[in-house]
C-alpha cells in the first residue's frame, strides 16, 4: 500500500500521461490533423521523457529536500534523459527520415524496373521510425510540463 503514497512516482506517470495526450490536441492547432495515435508514439511536443524525469526529480526535492542525496541523482538522471532526448535519440531520427528516403528511392526503382506495384506497401516493408528524439524546444516544454505538473499535484494532495 506504500506503493499508493509514493508522490514522486505519481506525479512522473500523470506528467507521462499528460505529455502524451496534450500531443495530440498540440499537432492538431500546428497541422490540423488529428492523430490520436500520437499518445502511444514517441518524439513530439511535448517531450514525454523530459516531463517524467523533471517531474520525478520536482517530486522529490519537494519531499526529501533540495538537499538531499537523492534529489541530486535525480537532477543528474534528469539531465542526462533530456540530453539523451535531444542528441542520439534525435540523431537516430534524422538517420531513419534520410533511410526512409532511400528506400521510397530504390522502391521507385524497382516499380519502373519490375511490376513491384502489384504489391501492397506493407508487404513491402515496414518504415523506420522517424520521431524518436526531439529538438531541444520540445525537451524544454516537456521539463517544464513536469515541473509545473508536479507542483500543481502537490498542492492537490
Amino acid at each position: 500500500m506504500e506503493l499508493f503514497y509514493n508522490f514522486p512516482l505519481w506525479a512522473s506517470l500523470c506528467a507521462i500521461v499528460f505529455a502524451q495526450v496534450v500531443k495530440i490536441p498540440i499537432e492538431f492547432l500546428a497541422s490540423r490533423k488529428f492523430d490520436p495515435g500520437l499518445a502511444f508514439a514517441t518524439g513530439g511536443m511535448p517531450s514525454s521523457h523530459s516531463a517524467a524525469v523533471t517531474a520525478l526529480a520536482t517530486g522529490v526535492g519537494i519531499q526529501e529536500g533540495l538537499d538531499s542525496n537523492i534529489f541530486a541523482v535525480a537532477c543528474v538522471f534528469a539531465i542526462i534523459v533530456m540530453f539523451d532526448s535531444t542528441g542520439v535519440r534525435r540523431q537516430t531520427g534524422e538517420q531513419a527520415i534520410m533511410l526512409n528516403q532511400l528506400s521510397k528511392d530504390f522502391t521507385r526503382f524497382m516499380e519502373e524496373a519490375k511490376l513491384w506495384n502489384s504489391k501492397d506497401d506493407f508487404a513491402k516493408r515496414e518504415e523506420l521510425k522517424e520521431l524518436l528524439g526531439h529538438q531541444p524546444i520540445e525537451v524544454f516544454f516537456g521539463g517544464l510540463t513536469g515541473i509545473i505538473l508536479t507542483v500543481v499535484l502537490y498542492q492537490f494532495i
